[in-house]
């Protein structure tokens, strides 16, 4: 038996953002119609539940210009309108399902569309997929790699710290005077009475003079 994600949606005059909240999604597969069909299915979780939805948009939309993300969390989708008007609303006919919300993170009043927000938005820099090229996309494989990025930034965090104990080490040790004063003993400056002694030891020519 097959389970309905969450949707959240928001608009724009020309754009609708849609996103199915399903974390770690596999084997998904997304169709668009340019009459606004939208059929949307995928495995997710432990056992593999299988999550279909199916929402037929207000209006016609246009699918080559349509973007989609498949993303660890939640597949997120630009789908541009085929006339640029607000819908006001998602689906055609009656009341959306329960499980299709406003999402109001990227809702843009029509008056504030000229400022910055989601009218500007864009697949954050991932390069989304044109609906018109997606077909048996193993998106989860790649993506689920970024996973790991996060487990190196911890290593790197505990070298760091590691390195910051052996700083503090040194604390424990002898004061700097001891140190300088070793330093002293092995390299004498010039004028102090270990120099002396060395030249005039280094006097055999005048030796030789007086004889």
């Amino acid at each position: 038996m097959s389970r309905h994600p969450e949707v959240k949606w928001a608009e724009t005059t020309d754009k609708i953002f849609l996103t199915v909240v399903l974390a770690d999604s596999k084997e998904t597969k997304v169709n668009l119609d340019p009459e606004g069909v939208f059929d949307f299915s995928a495995k997710a979780g432990p056992e593999n539940h299988v999550y279909e939805l199916k929402l037929e948009l207000h209006g016609k939309v246009n699918v080559e210009e349509s973007k989609i993300n498949i993303g660890v969390r939640s597949i997120f989708c630009i789908i541009e309108k085929a006339e640029p008007e607000r819908w006001n609303k998602l689906v055609r006919g009656g009341k959306a399902p329960h499980y299709v919300k406003i999402d109001w993170d990227k809702w843009v009043d029509e008056d504030d569309e000229g400022n910055a927000g989601a009218g500007d938005m864009d697949m954050g820099g991932m390069g989304g997929m044109d609906f018109s090229n997606f077909g048996g996309m193993g998106g989860m494989e790649g993506l689920g790699g970024m996973g790991g990025m996060g487990g190196l930034g911890g290593m790197a965090g505990l070298e760091g710290l590691g390195g910051m104990g052996g700083m503090g080490g040194m604390g424990g040790m002898g004061g700097m005077e001891d140190f300088e004063d070793s330093d002293d003993e092995e390299f004498a400056k010039p004028g102090d009475k270990k120099d002396e002694a060395v030249k005039e030891e280094a006097k055999p020519v005048d030796v030789k003079e007086d004889k």
